[in-house]
């Protein structure tokens, strides 16, 4: 019995992990829940996001991950090893090869980092590659032809943008602005706006369900409920879709910079090419409503959703483990 090679997308909300021959076999939130006295862990993934802002105080639910880079190194580990050992790819003698998928502009230390927890969790060789450059091979792009690929990857802890050439990145930018930012954004404004503390699970579920980003889309209404910040006690409230819309404005205009700034550098006939070929989006931020809109009007270029956005990533990463021994090793640390 040998071991399977696996590709692993180590993203800020969640991992997913594909197994060669199997596809995606694992789709779970980045979260380790653990008790704090004895420093167990006490659930792993869905699990433990359940757990999150419902647990009594020695209970802590953690993610390790922040901005696309590793912040806590023991329970990064210990969460990969709990996801690796679930789907059983361990060979009898041998471990399997990891392919896994960072931001751009990330630095050697974090790069060493990723590198080390996929060791430890065991894998054998460790391969890392750019994420918007995985994103795009997933999203069905062709970038080995001398013709230029934009593909804006929207996560939950990180943005990448990039322009695609040859199989290899031209021009990249790489923000800490995205879902994650999203939430705490509408927070804010939920606070400010209504005196009223909602938690970051209702601020997600509000982005998903009533958000948008393109003024006048989307005209929808919630009811939301959390803590009155004057009385102390649960108050619930109803919220509109343009008032989110407010609430976000600020933080999509970076991400459309970022956008612009890469298109600004890119050489001009690879510029020609993306006016013909659109923008592609993935990641789960592509699923924000009016994000496609918005970009298409401020960049005039057409832009598309890739067809599975979230998965685009770990799918990219199942047609790079099949072309693993021509991947070029990168030199790490």
């Amino acid at each position: 019995m040998f071991a399977r090679d696996i590709g692993i997308d180590l993203g800020t909300a969640n991992v997913l992990i594909h197994v060669k021959g199997r596809g995606i076999v694992l789709n779970e939130p980045s979260v380790v829940a653990i008790d704090k006295n004895t420093n167990r862990v006490l659930a792993v993934g869905e699990e433990a996001r359940r757990m999150v802002g419902r647990t009594p105080g020695n209970i802590v639910a953690i993610r390790p991950l922040k901005d696309g880079v590793i912040a806590d190194f023991d329970v990064t580990e210990a969460m990969l090893k709990h996801f690796i050992n679930k789907l059983n790819v361990k060979g009898f003698l041998s471990k399997p090869r990891i392919l896994i998928c960072c931001p751009t502009n990330i630095t050697s230390v974090e790069q060493k980092a990723i590198k080390e927890a996929a060791e430890k969790s065991g894998g054998k060789k460790i391969y890392l590659e750019e994420e918007p450059k995985v994103a795009a091979i997933g999203a069905g792009m062709d970038i080995f032809q001398p013709s230029g690929n934009l593909v804006v990857d929207i996560g939950g802890g990180t943005t990448d943008v990039a322009v695609l050439s040859m199989g290899d990145i031209v021009t990249a930018s790489s923000i800490k602005m995205a879902g994650d930012k999203f939430d705490s954004e509408i927070l804010n404004y939920i606070k400010k706006q209504y005196k009223l503390l909602i938690g970051e699970r209702t601020a997600e579920n509000i982005k998903i369900t009533i958000g948008t980003v393109f003024p006048d889309s989307r005209s929808e209404e919630m009811e939301i409920r959390g803590r009155d910040m004057v009385s102390g006690l649960p108050r619930t409230i109803s919220v509109k879709s343009d008032e989110i819309e407010r609430a976000l404005r600020e933080s999509v205009t970076v991400i459309v910079q970022a956008a612009k700034s890469v298109l600004e550098r890119t050489p001009p006939e690879l510029s020609a090419d993306i006016i013909d070929r659109g923008v592609i989006l993935t990641g789960g931020g592509a699923l924000l409503h009016g994000i496609d809109m918005l970009l298409a009007e401020e960049l005039k270029v057409p832009v598309l959703i890739a067809e599975n956005p979230m998965d685009c990533v770990a799918i990219g990463t199942g047609i790079m483990l099949d072309n693993i021994d021509r991947l070029p090793r990168r030199k790490i640390g």
